[in-house]
C-alpha cells in the first residue's frame, strides 16, 4: 500500500489541536492560561484560519494578549462575559466534569498533591465554554469521582451560572458534555484508537451511540497554517513544544 501524502501526515498533537479549533466554532475571544501548548496552537490556528477573528489571549505572551497584570485582567475580562471560551484540565476528571487540582488520597495525608485550582473554579463558572483537555486518558486521570473537587463540572438548582464544559478532549477520543444530564457523550474516537480501548481506559461512565465516527483528520490547508505561522508564534511561550512538534527554533521563530 503506498504511504500517505505527505501534507495528509500528522502528529498527535496537530489532531488534537484540530478538534480544538472546531470545538472554538465562531468564538469571539478565546483566552489560553499557562501550560497549555495544545489549546495555544488551536487557538492561534483558529484565529488564522479565521482571518483574525476569535481574538485570541495567550498567557505569558507579550504579542498575543492585551493584559498587563496576567491573571487578574483575564479574571475581570471574563466576568464581564467578554471571553468566549477557556481551557482547564485537572489531575482528575470525573464523569460530572468535576476537576481535581488539589490532591488524591485523603485530604490530610494525601498520596499526591497537585499545583492548586488557582482560578480554575472562577472561570469555570464565568466562561460560557469551557473545553477540558487531558493527554493522558487512564482511569487514574478519568475516574468515577475526583478525590477532591477544586471546580465543580456543574451546579445545583438555583444557582445562577453562565459557563461550563462542553467537552473533554483527550490523547485517544472527543467527548461532548451535557449541562442538563450531568454526564459525557463519546464524539469521536481517534485515528488508530477504538472505542473498546476508550472503555477500558475510562474510569466513568459515559454514552455511547451506536455508531461512534472516527475524529476527522485536520486538513491540508490546516496543518500548513499549524506548522508555518502558528508555529512560530508558539515559540515565544512553548520553544520547547513548537521545536519538538514543528521543528521550530529560534532563527526560523524569529
Amino acid at each position: 500500500m503506498p504511504s500517505a501524502p505527505p501534507e495528509q501526515r500528522f502528529r498527535d498533537e496537530e489532531l488534537l489541536a484540530d478538534v480544538i479549533v472546531r470545538l472554538i466554532g465562531d468564538a469571539r475571544h478565546v483566552a489560553v492560561g499557562n501550560a497549555s501548548p495544545i489549546p495555544a496552537a488551536a487557538a492561534l490556528t483558529a484565529r488564522a484560519l479565521g482571518n483574525g477573528r476569535p481574538y485570541v489571549s495567550l498567557l505569558g505572551s507579550a504579542r498575543n494578549t492585551f493584559f498587563t497584570d496576567g491573571g487578574r485582567e483575564l479574571f475581570d475580562c471574563a466576568g464581564q462575559g467578554r471571553v468566549d471560551v477557556f481551557f482547564l484540565s485537572g489531575g482528575q476528571i470525573d464523569g460530572e466534569a468535576n476537576i481535581n487540582l488539589v490532591s488524591v488520597g485523603d485530604y490530610r495525608r494525601p498520596k499526591v498533591r497537585f499545583p492548586g485550582s488557582f482560578g480554575s473554579s472562577y472561570l469555570y463558572y464565568v466562561v460560557p465554554r469551557v473545553i477540558l483537555f487531558r493527554t493522558e486518558h487512564s482511569r487514574r486521570s478519568l475516574v468515577e469521582k475526583v478525590d477532591f473537587i477544586s471546580a465543580p463540572g456543574t451546579s445545583p438548582p438555583g444557582v445562577f451560572r453562565s459557563g461550563g464544559p462542553i467537552a473533554l478532549v483527550t490523547n485517544r477520543c472527543l467527548f461532548t458534555f451535557d449541562r442538563a444530564a450531568r454526564c459525557f457523550s463519546l464524539a469521536s474516537v481517534h485515528p488508530g484508537h477504538t472505542v473498546e480501548e476508550v472503555v477500558e481506559h475510562t474510569g466513568f461512565r459515559f454514552d455511547r451511540p451506536r455508531d461512534v465516527r472516527t475524529t476527522p483528520p485536520p486538513s491540508a490547508q490546516t496543518l500548513q497554517v499549524m506548522r508555518g505561522e502558528v508555529a512560530r508564534e508558539l515559540h515565544e511561550v512553548y520553544p520547547r513544544f513548537a521545536a519538538a512538534v514543528f521543528g521550530v527554533d529560534q532563527q526560523r521563530a524569529g
